[in-house]
């Protein structure tokens, strides 16, 4: 891992290196694929008039990034053959995404509506499989000292991305025909991909469990016994239903707006700029 940071060391040092670049686009490439599931897929469907019960239902669809901790530690104790033990899972899991995004396009509301539902699980499963690697990687390239600096530049360039399905990829689709507006929102996912192949794989990721018993069932036993079953059982509840909620309301919103009678370039000027940028700038003040 990196040497720590001096306490005097100032923030210019802590802003300008390459470490908190890397956070950039690892906060870009997790949040793009969720918000194709939360704001232009939702979009999609509405226009195409499907039910709005329906597209509750695929709220749904996000599942996958609460449950994600259930094959983490998979994910954790095998590496694949090329790459690297965590670039490999990063590089396999951007690929699927880059190939599973333009398939929406090819698919029809009216009569696809289960493979668009498995399709979009598919997208969920693979995003929340980007997550985990994604987020073990900055771990281990951070030091004690950048995390909080390096965890608020992910988590807002995460929600900048929420920009291109949210923002861009509506406007377009006022002038182009959605299967258009899918691949090309897809190729957004290609900075991730090339900063895959850019950086290096961290030190710390060369040692793997010994057996997927050490992956598994170790870190789950000192989970539960670092604070005891009850506090764990809190814990893994708050994982799963704390955003329920917001998602659910976030899934309908973009249909609310078509609805209502605005048109996609609208909802992408107005509503999506609305609650980011105070967003964005609470979180860094949070990091700082």
């Amino acid at each position: 891992m990196p040497e720590q940071l001096s306490p005097r060391a100032g923030w210019r040092e802590a802003l300008l290196n390459r470490r908190m670049l890397i956070c950039v686009f690892t906060g870009f490439s997790s949040g793009l694929p969720l918000y194709i599931l939360l704001s232009l897929l939702p979009a999609w469907l509405r226009s195409e008039h499907v039910d709005l019960r329906a597209i509750g239902f695929f709220a749904l669809m996000q599942f996958p990034f609460n449950w994600k901790f259930l094959w983490s530690p998979l994910v954790d104790r095998y590496a694949l053959p090329a790459f690297g033990r965590r670039r490999g899972w990063m590089l396999a899991s951007q690929l699927a995404l880059l190939i599973a995004l333009p398939a929406f396009g090819a698919l029809d509301p009216e009569f696809d509506l289960l493979a668009i539902a498995l399709l979009a699980m598919s997208v969920a499963f693979c995003s929340a499989t980007q997550d985990i690697v994604l987020d073990a990687y900055r771990r281990e390239i951070l030091t004690d000292s950048e995390l909080g600096l390096g965890n608020s530049i992910h988590v807002n360039a995460y929600r900048i991305a929420g920009l291109i399905p949210g923002s861009l990829s509506l406007i377009l689709a006022d002038h182009l025909p959605w299967s258009s507006v899918f691949a090309i929102t897809a190729l957004f996912m290609l900075p991730g991909i090339i900063m895959t192949l850019s950086v290096n794989e961290p030190a710390i990721a060369g040692t793997l469990p010994r057996s997927l018993r050490d992956a598994v069932i170790e870190p789950f036993r000192e989970f539960i016994s670092r604070a005891g079953p009850r506090s764990a059982l809190y814990m893994l509840a708050f994982m799963v239903l704390y955003k329920l909620g917001d998602s659910m309301a976030t899934a309908l919103a973009t249909p609310f707006y078509l609805d209502m009678g605005f048109t996609k370039t609208e909802i992408g000027l107005i509503a999506k700029h609305a609650g980011l940028w105070p967003s964005v700038i609470g979180g860094l003040i949070g990091g700082i």
